[in-house]
This record gives C-alpha cells, structure tokens and sequence, in this order.
C-alpha cells in the first residue's frame, strides 16, 4: 500500500482527495494536516510514502514545509497540489525537491497517477505544470542556465550521461534499464551515483539539470 498523507487548511478539500485516493485498491491516506507545521509533524510521526502539499496554508505554507519535510522525512515524496499553477510556484517546488505539481482541477485518475508515479521515484508534472517548466527553459536567462548545467554533468561518465538523459525524459528506473539494456537495480546504482556527483537531493532537480543542457541519450 502506498501511504499518503494530505495537507490542506480546507477540510473539505481533504475529504474529496481522500474519497479519490482511497478509491484506488494500493492507496491509503494514513495522515491529514491543517497546515504547514502539522504537515512535517505528521510525517515525522506516521510512516508516510508520499505527501500531498497545498500551497496557501496557514502557520507555514506548502512550499516552506515542503523545504522542512526534505529534513525532517527525506524519505517522503512531496506532490504540491494547488490552485495556483503560477510558473515562479512551480520552478520553486521543483528546486525545493517536490517530486511533482498538480492542480486542484487535475482530474481524480490524474491525481491517483501522480501519487503511484511519485511512490515508485518518478517524477510528474500536471500538463499546465509542464507548460511553466517548458516556459521557463526558454525564457532570457535560459542559455546562461544551459551553459551552467553543461559545466555540472561535464564529471559524468559516457554512461552516467545516458542515464542522466532518459530521467530528463521522465523515465522509470524500470524503463530506462529497458532503453540502456541494464537491471532495474543497475540503474537504481547509476541514479545514486548521479545525484551525488551532481550535488542534486533528487531526481526531478537530476532531470531538469538534464534538459537545461539539452542532454541526449546516445548509447540507446
């Protein structure tokens, strides 16, 4: 069972997203919170798997309490649910290690995806979260970022580069062993060994470092 617990100051809010996860047989929403604060206290608690954040909360936001949970439960996967798809809300969860962004009109199967694909380490955006990341790649500044991100994946190895290219493309451990020809546990080594060489705390920041350098596969 994946164990979910949901953050949100409404708790009306709360019920639906519970009503939807609970719908789903592998899913268990094992902790609710009102707020930031109770958010981390609650992770540090229970045994959580993935936590769903709003963003507009009170005694501590989403976004701040996302930064918290990354030290207080780094081993939970952050999904920040909102009504606010502002690009600048986006980029900030991402580079605080959100593992993904959906907004609060996602679909109900849209919101029970993210939360399976964020349980198995992968990374999801909603569409509208994905058009703000793409906006953001091209906008002024863009090609200072590109040249910075060449720099930091200059280090990795011709395989490691492979790799690194396909978490760019949004890929599963289990299908970029399929592309590279390699286990699952195999790549599961090579992913480590990149965050840390990479200085990245997770693989959405790994994959988004990847396609600010234009990084192609090229032993597929």
């Amino acid at each position: 069972m994946i164990r979910v617990l949901v953050a949100d100051d409404e708790p009306l809010i709360r019920a639906g997203i519970r009503m939807i996860l609970t719908s789903a047989p592998d899913i268990d929403v094992v902790a609710e919170a009102g707020d930031g604060r109770e958010a981390v206290e609650s992770a540090r608690r229970t045994a959580v798997d993935v936590a769903l954040l709003d963003i507009q909360m009170p005694v501590m936001d989403g976004l701040t309490a996302l930064a918290e949970l990354g030290r207080a439960a780094p081993g939970v996967r952050v999904l920040i649910l909102t009504t606010f798809g502002e690009r600048d809300n986006v980029l900030r969860a991402l580079g605080h290690g959100s593992a993904g962004f959906l907004l609060k009109d996602s679909a109900p199967d849209e919101l029970i995806h993210a939360v399976r694909a964020a349980a198995a380490g992968n990374a999801y955006l909603s569409p509208a979260a994905a058009r703000h990341v793409a906006d953001a790649l091209s906008a002024p500044g863009a090609t200072a970022r590109a040249e910075k991100a060449r720099h930091r994946i200059g280090g990795l190895t011709a395989r490691e580069r492979d790799v690194l290219a396909l978490l760019g493309e949004g890929l599963s451990n289990a299908d970029t062993g399929r592309r590279l020809h390699m286990s699952e546990a195999t790549v599961k080594t090579y992913v480590s060994r990149i965050l840390t060489k990479l200085g990245c705390d997770n693989r959405v920041q790994a994959a988004l470092l990847a396609r600010d350098a234009g990084l192609q596969p090229e032993g597929t």
